[in-house]
């Protein structure tokens, strides 16, 4: 092993501004695979049966890719401008997590990740040939505790990693590669006492402190769910229409958190606070040139008007009932529930 390989790998993580690159042997331990097991056994992924098919490539990177010898992992900071939680209280626009509010970060990773990974074999010793392999969150891989053992950061009790050099706003990148490279030092917990995380959560969607039950998250109900939020999670859902940020948001460790600089990840302007009005009567061709670059885009028209419905429903204003009846005859039995639920509890006012 050569320590010239990875200070070559972290002056390019700096060249292509990852804000946080770390490096880690791709086995991961007998514990991360048993919480796997156990989290896909207690059913709490859901819907999200990809998790049960790919429990095997998933459980160990070695089995998704067994020429693997390292793991380089990489942190791009998404930070927001202004706390999150400030728009959980204005109920006639729409919240939209701050990871969405740009582009969609699958593209602007994985494009970096590429051009990462031809520069470094460029710049490699030619009599050692290496390959290597690139994935963002699409791919089957437990990319939080390889970031653990990596020492980028830490789960915390809200299984989400946390750095202490940027809080736990960033997106992580996973490079594979058949070089095997000297390791480094695994991250500690540094939750404490604290349970601002657990505590913040609408939904109470934290069974115990490390444990997420996919099925109560508001950011499962309202991108990975595909039919009606059960009746008791809409009154909490309040008006995010796409994910949520509260157990993020409230994490002490933001204080070193830093605004994104990535020009992809800036919020644009007509999804910071979009009007439930305008998002609700959209067609399914206006919906698609609105989020044509956006994350948004995947869940679909039908999908994310459901949301905007709920949002509505939990707006406290009867003006927005002759815009919803409109849908208690539509034909998409999940846009029809919602908005009868809506008319009835604003009704009710």
């Amino acid at each position: 092993m050569n320590n010239s390989e990875n200070i070559l790998i972290k002056k390019l993580a700096k060249e292509f501004e990852f804000d946080v690159c770390r490096v880690t042997d791709p086995k991961l331990d007998l514990l991360t695979e048993l919480r796997l097991k156990e989290f896909i056994d207690l059913g709490f992924h859901g819907e999200m049966k990809w998790m049960e098919e790919t429990y095997e490539r998933r459980r160990s990177p070695i089995n998704l890719w067994s020429e693997a010898k390292s793991a380089i992992i990489l942190g791009l900071n998404y930070g927001p401008g202004a706390d999150p939680l400030i728009k959980n209280d204005n109920k006639s626009m729409g919240n939209i997590s701050v990871y969405a509010q740009g582009k969609d970060y699958h593209g602007v990773i994985k494009g970096r990740l590429k051009s990462f990974s031809s520069k470094l074999i460029a710049r490699l010793d030619k009599t050692n040939p290496t390959n290597v392999k690139v994935f963002v969150d699409t791919a089957p891989v437990m990319e939080k505790p390889l970031g653990q053992a990596a020492g980028l950061g830490w789960q915390g009790k809200h299984t989400n990693l946390v750095s202490r050099e940027i809080g736990n706003w960033f997106f992580l990148g996973t490079i594979f590669t058949t070089l095997l490279l000297p390791c480094d030092n695994p991250e500690n917990d540094h939750c404490g006492s604290c349970t601002s995380c657990l505590d913040i959560c609408p939904t109470n969607a934290f069974p115990e402190p490390y444990k997420l039950d996919a099925r109560r998250c508001i950011s499962y109900l309202t991108i990975e769910h595909e039919g009606p939020v059960e009746l008791e999670f809409r009154p909490l859902i309040g008006n995010r229409i796409y994910g949520c940020d509260d157990c993020l948001a409230v994490c002490p460790w933001n204080k070193f958190a830093k605004v994104a600089s990535e020009m992809g990840y800036l919020p644009r302007d007509e999804l910071m606070e979009p009007e439930l009005k305008n998002l609700v009567t959209m067609s399914e061709q206006e919906f698609r040139a609105f989020f044509s670059k956006s994350p948004i885009k995947r869940i679909g028209r039908n999908r994310f008007v459901r949301n905007v419905i709920y949002a509505i429903g939990n707006s406290n204003d009867r003006t927005f009932i002759p815009i919803i009846e409109p849908y208690l005859k539509d034909t998409n039995y999940v846009l029809k529930d919602a908005a009868k639920w809506v008319v009835e509890r604003l009704n009710k006012l």
